[in-house]
């Protein structure tokens, strides 16, 4: 099954925590899974705030990009058309914010689920969910924007 970042365009898939074309990044996938996007990570020794524990920066990261897939995914849905089909859709963070519940323990498989909660066109809004043997211990909100064309260049 291919992931929305399989199909970010090349000039767009150097993200640390997403870009398929950043060897050193996460690399993070995200996919439709009933009405919900969900991705999964499993985080590195290096990954450590402290002994035991994931670094809150990466929880951040991983909610940040899973945002933004999944906000890939809606515009994707919202055209009724196919992953891969073009224009590809990109989008970029306009707004994270991260609550962190309790300590993510290092060491299983992080998972994410994103819920679409705004849904219009070039903004849409989602909410995340970070769990670590299926409790939740991070919450996020991401708002995305669709990447103009023109960006970076």
């Amino acid at each position: 099954m291919n992931a929305v970042q399989d199909f970010y365009p090349d000039d767009a898939a150097h993200c640390y925590g997403c870009g398929k074309l950043n060897e050193h990044g996460h690399q993070i996938k995200s996919y439709w899974e009933g009405e919900q996007t969900v991705a999964r990570f499993t985080p590195k020794e290096y990954h450590t705030a402290i002994p035991g524990f994931v670094y809150g920066g990466l929880i951040a990261s991983l909610i940040d990009c899973h945002g933004t897939g999944s906000a890939a995914l809606q515009a994707y849905k919202n055209e009724n058309r196919e992953l891969g089909t073009d224009p590809a859709f990109r989008f970029v963070t306009a707004s994270l914010q991260v609550d962190y519940l309790k300590p993510t323990p290092l060491g299983p498989v992080l998972e994410l689920r994103g819920t679409i909660v705004e849904n219009k066109g070039k903004k849409i809004i989602t909410e995340i969910t970070l769990s670590a043997n299926s409790v939740v211990t991070a919450k996020g909100k991401v708002i995305a924007v669709m990447l103009p064309e023109n960006f970076g260049r």
